[in-house]
């Protein structure tokens, strides 16, 4: 039963981390060059910009609700799984992500990594 805890906290911090990725890496995009835009109206007003975006605000709360599911896997589990398969199995989700929501390019060489990584995780978890 503790396993299964442990690795529902898992799945929970790679949904919400992938999901905040997406949502911050979109609202940066809205919000467009921090620097140029920094250098024309102030760091204030980046900052402003960018508090304001609802994106931003969403990914968030969804990168805080990923903290506090690593913790709860991290009194579950030993470091030694929950950081390797939390970190591997959200970068599988980020590429996947970035191309499903952001229409990124995700080359042969990233989804080749991806399945070495989830591999990696298949080992650690046998």
């Amino acid at each position: 039963m503790k396993q299964a805890y442990t690795w529902g906290a898992i799945l929970a911090v790679v949904v919400a981390s992938s999901t905040g990725d997406v949502l911050l890496s979109r609202a940066m995009k809205q919000v467009g060059d921090v620097g140029k835009y920094s250098r024309r109206a102030g760091l204030l007003a980046v900052v402003g910009r960018v508090v304001r975006n609802r994106f931003f605000l969403l990914g968030l709360v969804t990168m805080t609700l990923a903290f506090y599911s690593l913790l709860f896997a991290l009194s579950w589990a030993d470091v030694s799984l929950v950081g390797p398969a939390s970190a591997s199995l959200t970068f599988v989700a980020n590429a996947i992500a970035g191309k499903i929501f952001l229409h990124e390019h995700v080359d042969h060489r990233r989804w080749m990594a991806a399945l070495m990584v989830a591999g990696g995780v298949a080992l650690l978890a046998g």
